[in-house]
């Protein structure tokens, strides 16, 4: 398994923040990449969710106002809006080799660091 560590975040997003102190306290190199200046694809976030083991629905931010009216659309439909726009997109996201977590709340991250 590769232990590479990447976290999709948002810059002003506090819980990002957050994830970032954690990873840099934790001294183990990391890549960051922000969403919003490398949007990611259906793609990347179909493998996101995989990763994360979660329903495709449960990346969303319901709470958006773009997130109105989804509650019929599938996956692939949900993936084409996230990917559109990303304040949809849950964050923070931090995978390290074939595991993410999302940094909500930032135990997750502590958790996914010290796995085997």
């Amino acid at each position: 398994m590769g232990d590479k560590i990447t976290i999709y975040q948002k810059p002003t997003c506090s819980k990002c923040r957050a994830a970032l102190a954690i990873l840099d306290e934790s001294g183990k190199p990391f890549d960051s990449i922000n969403y919003y200046d490398d949007r990611l694809t259906v793609e990347s976030l179909r493998d996101l969710v995989r990763k994360l083991g979660i329903p495709v629905r449960h990346l969303l931010r319901t709470d958006e106002p773009l997130a109105r009216g989804t509650e019929s659309a599938d996956d692939e439909e949900l993936l084409r809006l996230m990917a559109a726009n990303p304040d949809l997109i849950q964050r923070p996201i931090v995978v390290r080799g074939d595991s993410a977590v999302l940094g909500r709340p930032p135990e997750n991250i502590k958790k996914l660091l010290t796995e085997p």
